[in-house]
């Protein structure tokens, strides 16, 4: 397989295994802190790239570049991505967080427009906003509350969703002086230091120790960290990276929201939730949006293949 297809069918597969996420989350959840978890996610995702490269089985060829530029893309994403975005729950409830975070396709427009000179037509900006509509109409239509919700919650929501957005861009904008396996590396690098170093502090600092390790006897949340450790951060970071080096940071950054879609159905499937008319509605809504938007850059891609290989 080659071409588009390929492309399409990875960002599917990172939609895929971001939306199986927030069940494994969920779980893990059940026996570590937020900080705690996100740790543990970062060191397992960072070990298991880590050892290949020393062991030189991969080859991350480090000559002649400027490594410092993939500083502000470890900075925003994981860093200031997930530790904004877990204060801001701890100020929220998750479904106002739902809402906000299916905001982030809105502000990676914008900032694709302003630093890639990425152009939309009016057809895809619509169907930006009826993708980000379906999720929150899932949301709404679901019980959304705000009780509990502060204004500095909600500030923070808005700045993680921003950050997500910015990440696209950057690693969009790096996609021609690095490999997504360069920039996976990075990531995991900050992550895994950044979140171990913050929650061994907190633990030392109060002496529950005791805290961080105890979720290691639980064999659910070893399986849960596993997955979002391997799957939902390596696998998916190296996948992402990979897309937006091949499509616009636009048209990835509505994958997201098809994640957002797939959570939704895992909950049903898995959880034994209640599958209703409004999760159609707004599952038509999510799909139709994905589809607007990719559709002229699937296009314009199919050309540019055929020019390369005619």
């Amino acid at each position: 397989m080659k071409g588009p297809k390929k492309v399409y069918l990875l960002a599917l597969l990172y939609a895929l295994i971001i939306g199986f996420s927030f069940l494994f989350t969920k779980i893990a959840l059940n026996f570590a802190d937020p900080i705690d978890t996100v740790a543990y996610r970062f060191t397992i995702s960072f070990v298991a790239l880590g050892i290949p490269v020393l062991a030189g089985w991969i080859k991350l060829d480090m000559k002649g570049r400027n490594w410092l530029r993939l500083l502000p893309l470890g900075l925003v994403y994981p860093t200031a991505f997930f530790g904004v975005q877990a204060f801001g729950l701890t100020h929220a409830t998750s479904s106002i967080g739902g809402i906000i975070s299916a905001s982030s396709p809105v502000f990676t427009l914008i900032l694709a427009a302003l630093f890639l000179k990425e152009r939309t037509t009016w057809i895809q900006k619509l169907s930006v906003l009826c993708s980000v509509g379906g999720v929150i109409y899932i949301i709404v239509m679901g019980g959304a509350s705000a009780q509990g919700t502060s204004a500095l919650g909600i500030f923070l929501l808005l700045l993680s969703a921003f950050l997500l957005s910015l990440y696209g861009v950057v690693a969009r904008y790096l996609r021609d002086g690095f490999t997504a396996l360069q920039m996976s590396y990075v990531m995991m690098l900050f992550g895994c230091v950044s979140f171990n170093a913050l929650s061994i502090t907190n633990h030392v600092i109060s002496g529950t120790m005791y805290e961080f390790i105890e979720p290691l006897s639980h064999p659910q949340f070893i399986i849960s960290i596993a997955y979002i450790g391997l799957l939902s951060s390596l696998v998916s970071s190296l996948l992402s990276n990979y897309v937006l080096s091949k499509l616009e940071a636009t048209s990835m950054s509505m994958f997201v929201n098809l994640g957002n879609l797939i959570s939704i159905l895992a909950g049903v499937i898995f959880m034994n939730e209640q599958l209703r008319f409004y999760h159609i509605i707004g599952a038509a809504l999510i799909i139709a949006g994905v589809i607007g938007v990719n559709y002229r850059v699937r296009k314009v891609t199919e050309i540019e293949m055929e020019a390369k290989t005619g």
